[in-house]
C-alpha cells in the first residue's frame, strides 16, 4: 500500500498549519495526547473543489482510495433521546447505519445526521469532517480496517486541506471504539 504522502507535493506537520485548521481541529492538534507523536499528524493543502473522495482520487491517483477514510456523523435515537456519534469508515464503503452503528449506540433508530446538525455540532465544514476535534463525549466509531491502515487520509475539518494520520492513532482518540464491519 502506498502512503498518501506520495500523492501531494506539500505535506507538513499539522502543528505547522494550525492557522489553516478550523478551531476544534487546531485545538485537538495543540492538545494532542494520542498514541503516536503529534508530528506524525500531517496536513496537506488541497483545493476545496477536489475535497470529495471521488474527485480527489480522480485528481491525485486511484491508489489513494485504499488509504482514504470518511468521517460521517450519525444520529441514534431511543425514547426521544438523540445521541450523535462519528463513524470513520474506508472511503470505498458506507457506514452500516442500521446495523453495526445502531447496535453500538443502543438506538432503536439511526440515520445520518442532517447537514446542519453535523456542521453545528462539530464546528467543521460538511465534506471535511474529521475525527480530530470532535466533542469529547461523543462516541467515535472506527472501522477496524481503518485502524489497520498505516497512514489514513482524512478530512481536516474544512473542505480545503486533508490530514494524514497513522491509523493506529485513531483508537486512541477520545471516545473511540474500534468495530468490525462498520463500513459495509
Amino acid at each position: 500500500m502506498r502512503a498518501p504522502h506520495e500523492a501531494f507535493t506539500d505535506v507538513r506537520p499539522a502543528t505547522e498549519c494550525l492557522d489553516l485548521l478550523v478551531p476544534p481541529v487546531a485545538g485537538a492538534v495543540r492538545g494532542w495526547s494520542g498514541p503516536v507523536p503529534v508530528d506524525e499528524v500531517m496536513y496537506v493543502d488541497t483545493d476545496p473543489a477536489v475535497a470529495d473522495t471521488a474527485t480527489l482520487v480522480e485528481t491525485h491517483g486511484p491508489w489513494l482510495l485504499e488509504s482514504s477514510a470518511n468521517c460521517v456523523i450519525v444520529a441514534g435515537k431511543r425514547g426521544g433521546v438523540v445521541t450523535l456519534a462519528a463513524c470513520v469508515v474506508p472511503s470505498a464503503t458506507r457506514v452500516d447505519v442500521n446495523g453495526v452503528a445502531r447496535r453500538e449506540l443502543d438506538a432503536r433508530k439511526a440515520s445520518f445526521a442532517a447537514r446542519e446538525t453535523a456542521i453545528g455540532a462539530t464546528g467543521m465544514e460538511f465534506g471535511g469532517i474529521t475525527p480530530l476535534g470532535l466533542p469529547a463525549d461523543w462516541p467515535l466509531l472506527v472501522d477496524a480496517a481503518v485502524a489497520d491502515i498505516p497512514y489514513v487520509l482524512l478530512g481536516s475539518g474544512s473542505r480545503r486541506g486533508k490530514l494524514i494520520v497513522p491509523g493506529k492513532a485513531l483508537p486512541g482518540l477520545p471516545g473511540a471504539r474500534v468495530l468490525e464491519g462498520l463500513g459495509g
